[in-house]
């Protein structure tokens, strides 16, 4: 066994990318103020062919150095805007028909491992804050919290790391 060299993984091109289908789903950021997070996201966006990112509040936008150090060059192929709010963005996605869920712990949240699409409706993932979480009007305006169930001592894991826990079990479920 030896790893593959990336030109063996046979990528598609930027332009590639941005013409080709997207998995149902888009990302809504809440006030995500670590740059490197934020360039995460945009990596899992990517790797996970998600229609866009949505950045609210103080969530900065790209062209920035430190959100390419972690994104890689993602931010140059996954589509983006801006929102002033998380409980705005809410609020447009719905009445576009997405279906909107916060990952969060919360009264009544899903398990993820409990929660299953529904059908070919296309669906919207809230992130928040990395100390204080999504926003409670995000939340009250969203149909439900997804919750990652966690087993030690700390009580969530970083916000990038959500995502891409979450994003990923979304598209198995879809594929599958």
């Amino acid at each position: 066994m030896r790893k593959l060299s990336v030109d063996e993984m046979d990528r598609m091109s930027v332009e590639e990318f941005k013409e080709s289908e997207k998995f149902p789903f888009v990302i809504v950021l809440d006030n995500i103020r670590s740059l490197n997070n934020i360039g995460s996201f945009f990596r899992t966006a990517d790797a996970l062919r998600a229609e866009k990112i949505i950045l609210c509040g103080y969530t900065q936008a790209p062209p920035h150095r430190e959100i390419t150090r972690s994104a890689l060059g993602a931010e140059m192929s996954v589509a983006w805007e801006k929102c002033p709010s998380a409980a705005e963005a809410v609020e447009i996605l719905k009445s576009k028909g997405y279906k909107v869920w916060c990952v969060e712990q919360a009264e009544g949240s899903v398990l993820l491992q409990n929660f299953e699409p529904d059908g070919d409706a296309p669906y919207a993932f809230v992130f928040g804050n990395e100390v204080e979480g999504v926003s409670d009007a995000a939340i009250v305006g969203s149909d439900g919290c997804l919750e990652i169930p966690q087993f030690g001592t700390k009580h969530s894991f970083n916000v990038s790391v959500s995502a891409g826990i979450v994003l990923w079990d979304f598209v198995r479920k879809k594929i599958t």
